[in-house]
């Protein structure tokens, strides 16, 4: 990949321009014609490189969400891992090294909306869910440096995300983020064409979500690239149970580690779930994860606590985050895949 297509996929995604012809002001940013620019995401999108170009929305903050763990007896795996999928409300849903070894994130409008899709899921799987909320975040959906080299060392840690009330959104937002959470058309006018479903102009697209990102609302909006189809094959979810009076500290100097992708605290489960400081790390190789993990143990002393390492062996299902319904939504899908 060249250097102007690399930074396409890589430096916008955390603040994709919100302008009426975003795809033209890349194509000046980085020396390429604006229709090049076009047909790299198109591309891109085709072909899953690149998941979605929208918000991320900050957790806690519109509905609720949680990480889910089935133990799914290997005969029935396939079965249980396709009907989950085909729930929108389940946006990430993998198969891990593990007797829990089916892992998805599930999403819904409210805590008692989550807990119901929870409970449907148990009883069509006959599967008994681990509920794993989020406490505390210390690194998280903040995208996926393509760049990214170990020996450059540490980053500055974001401000710790602790659970607090959603939001409340007007009808025309819930409208508007029901369109984005699938992410922008890959046409000229982007925000001109999710607005005109709405009845509402681009520039006052463009002008929700810049309050969106200046409230806390969204986390990012910019490109989401998926990690497989770019060479990052080894996925592990790494934990650890920490005791509750030291859990804060170690996660933020965890989460401030070069390496590590995504960080946070989480509730236990027990008896069966005794874990409650989770880290991911990505890379090219099995090998690879597990040096890197070794070494960020290593210096931060972690593995005297209790660990266990959860490597990825199947992707089920990644998209983004369904906190509204989808209905709206259905135009700028089409127009995306087909443009």
């Amino acid at each position: 990949m060249d250097a102007a297509r690399f930074r396409l996929l890589n430096d916008w995604q955390h603040d994709f321009p919100r302008v009426e012809t975003p795809y033209a002001e890349l194509a000046q940013a980085v020396g390429m014609d604006a229709e090049a620019v076009l047909a790299a995401y198109r591309a891109w999108l085709h072909e899953g490189t690149v998941s979605r170009i929208g918000p991320v929305v900050a957790s806690g903050r519109v509905g609720a969400s949680a990480l889910v763990a089935l133990a799914v007896p290997s005969a029935r795996l396939a079965e249980v891992a396709a009907r989950v999928s085909q729930l929108s409300a389940v946006n990430h849903n993998y198969e891990r090294e593990h007797p829990y070894n089916l892992w998805f994130v599930a999403t819904a409008g409210s805590a008692a909306q989550l807990q119901e899709t929870v409970e449907r899921i148990a009883v069509a799987t006959g599967c008994a869910p681990l509920l794993l909320p989020m406490e505390e975040a210390y690194h998280i959906d903040l995208g996926f440096d393509l760049g990214f080299r170990p020996e450059c060392g540490g980053r500055q840690v974001q401000t710790p995300w602790q659970a607090a009330a959603p939001c409340r959104l007007a009808e025309g937002e819930r409208a508007l983020l029901g369109v984005l959470q699938h992410g922008l058309p890959a046409v000229a006018r982007p925000y001109a064409a999710v607005g005109e479903r709405l009845g509402l102009s681009g520039a006052a697209v463009c002008a929700m979500v810049n309050g969106w990102l200046l409230s806390g609302l969204l986390r990012r909006f910019g490109v989401v690239v998926r990690h497989h189809e770019l060479g990052y094959a080894a996925n592990a979810m790494c934990v650890w149970d920490v005791a509750d009076e030291e859990v804060a500290d170690f996660g933020r100097r965890l989460g401030a580690e070069a390496g590590v992708t995504l960080c946070y605290r989480r509730r236990r489960a027990l008896p069966q779930w005794r874990y409650n400081l989770f880290c991911m790390i990505h890379g090219k190789a099995r090998a690879e994860v597990l040096a890197r993990r070794a070494a960020i143990a290593d210096r931060l002393a972690l593995d005297r606590w209790p660990h266990a390492v959860l490597f990825s062996r199947r992707r089920f299902k990644q998209c983004g985050a369904r906190y509204m319904p989808d209905a709206a939504a259905s135009g700028v899908r089409e127009e995306t895949a087909h443009a």
